[in-house]
């Protein structure tokens, strides 16, 4: 299902860093991320959701330009 919230996203297993883009067309890497939160977050219903309860506010990141 499309995202209200998140544009799109990519993760990058070799260097376990998630790349999410958002609707507003901020752009942030979450490092350390182990693959089975990405997995999960293909497989979720809701990926704003899922983002909210599973790595926001639980893994280092950086803004991206």
């Amino acid at each position: 299902m499309p995202s209200t919230v998140i544009r799109r996203w990519d993760y990058d297993e070799a260097d376990r860093r998630l790349d999410v883009e958002f609707v507003t067309g901020k752009r942030y890497s979450y490092h350390d991320v182990p693959a089975q939160i990405a997995e999960a977050m293909q497989a979720a219903y809701s990926k704003g959701s899922y983002f909210n309860g599973e790595i926001r506010d639980r893994f280092r990141f950086t803004r991206r330009r």
